[in-house]
C-alpha cells in the first residue's frame, strides 16, 4: 500500500483506503439532524449510536456539539467521555473549543482529535498554538462554506473582491490579496461560524490553505448549501479545496446514498466522506455503503461484521 505521512495524518494515495465517517451532531445531549443547519430533528442517544457504528465497521466517528459556540458554553465532556468508552475507532470532537485547556480536557475525556471552527477564524494563531502543543495529528479545522457568488470574479460584489489569502510566514493573514489575482476558481464560498449562523467574508479555499500553513492536520469541509439535503456533496468546493491542500479533506454535507459517498472521494478527491442521516435513520448501513464503493473500485476497509 502506497501512502504519505503529512503533519501526522496519512494523506491518501490512489491505493490507500478511503474512510467512511458517521457524524453525530449533538444538541442538548441528543443526536440531531437538520437541513441547511436548520429544522433539527431527534436521531437518538449519542452513546447508543456510537456503539452501533463501532459494530458496523465505521472508520472514524465525528462528534459535534453544534450549539456550544453559539451559546458560548463548554462542550459536554460527560457525553464525550461516555461516547469514547464505547467507541474504539478514532473519535473527533468539536464545538465550543476556545482554549488550549479545552483541547486538553477533551483529549483526557477520550477523543483522538479535536475540531475547531469559530475560535480558529477569530484567532488563526490558535491553530498554530494548538498544533505546537498537541501535534498536528490531532488538530482538525472544520470549514463551513456557503456559495455566495459565482461567475467572473471581476463581476463579484466589491466586498468579495479583496479577501484574506494564505501569505508567507511573517506576513499577516488579514492583510489580504486581491481575489482577481489569486482566486483559482470562479466561485466564492463564504466561511461561516457559530454553527453556520455568522458569515465571515473569508473565502473557503483561501482559508483552507491558511489553516494548513498554520499546522492543522485535517480539514472537515461541510457545505452549508448541501447539508441535510441528501442531494449529494458539493463536489465543486470539495475538489477546489482538496486540489490545493496536502492534508486530508473530509467531505461533509449532502450524503443521500452510497453513490454520493463514492463521488465525494473520486470526483471530489476527498480523503474521506462524512454522513449522518442516511446512517442515523437506517436508510443504509456502513457495510452497505462500503460494499457499493468497493464494487465501484474505490479502496475501502472491509470488516467481517
Amino acid at each position: 500500500m502506497c501512502s504519505l505521512r503529512l503533519n501526522g495524518f496519512w494523506k491518501d494515495q490512489t491505493v490507500l483506503a478511503k474512510r467512511i465517517i458517521p457524524c453525530l451532531d449533538v444538541h442538548a445531549g441528543r443526536v440531531v439532524k437538520g437541513v441547511n443547519f436548520l429544522n433539527l430533528r431527534d436521531a437518538g442517544d449519542p452513546v447508543d449510536i456510537a456503539a452501533r457504528y463501532e459494530q458496523e465497521g465505521a472508520d472514524e466517528l465525528v462528534f459535534l456539539d453544534i450549539t456550544a459556540s453559539h451559546e458560548q458554553r463548554d462542550i459536554m465532556l460527560d457525553v464525550v467521555q461516555r461516547t469514547s468508552e464505547v467507541c474504539f475507532m478514532p473519535l473527533t470532537v468539536g464545538g465550543g473549543i476556545r482554549t488550549l485547556e479545552d483541547i486538553r480536557e477533551l483529549l483526557k475525556a477520550g477523543c483522538d482529535k479535536v475540531s475547531i471552527n469559530s475560535a480558529a477564524v477569530k484567532d488563526p494563531d490558535f491553530i498554530r498554538e494548538a498544533a505546537l502543543r498537541f501535534g498536528s495529528q490531532c488538530i482538525v479545522v472544520n470549514i463551513d462554506p456557503r456559495r455566495v457568488a459565482s461567475g467572473e470574479p471581476s463581476k463579484f460584489p466589491e466586498h468579495l473582491r479583496v479577501v484574506p489569502r494564505a501569505l508567507p510566514e511573517k506576513e499577516s493573514f488579514a492583510k489580504g490579496l486581491s481575489i482577481l489575482d489569486s482566486q483559482p476558481s470562479t466561485c466564492f464560498w463564504d466561511v461561516h461560524i457559530n454553527g453556520g449562523r455568522v458569515p465571515t467574508g473569508l473565502d473557503a479555499v483561501a482559508w483552507a490553505l491558511e489553516v494548513e500553513r498554520l499546522g492543522a492536520g485535517e480539514i472537515v469541509l461541510t457545505s452549508m448549501d448541501a447539508d441535510g439535503t441528501k442531494d449529494g456533496f458539493d463536489l465543486e468546493i470539495t475538489k477546489a479545496v482538496a486540489e490545493v491542500v496536502e492534508i486530508p479533506v473530509v467531505a461533509s454535507g449532502g450524503a443521500g446514498s452510497p453513490q454520493h459517498l463514492c463521488e465525494a472521494v473520486t470526483e471530489g478527491q476527498a480523503s474521506a466522506a462524512l454522513a449522518a442521516s442516511i446512517f442515523h435513520y437506517g436508510e443504509y448501513t456502513i457495510a452497505e455503503a462500503k460494499r457499493y464503493m468497493a464494487e465501484q473500485g474505490v479502496p475501502v476497509r472491509m470488516t467481517s461484521t
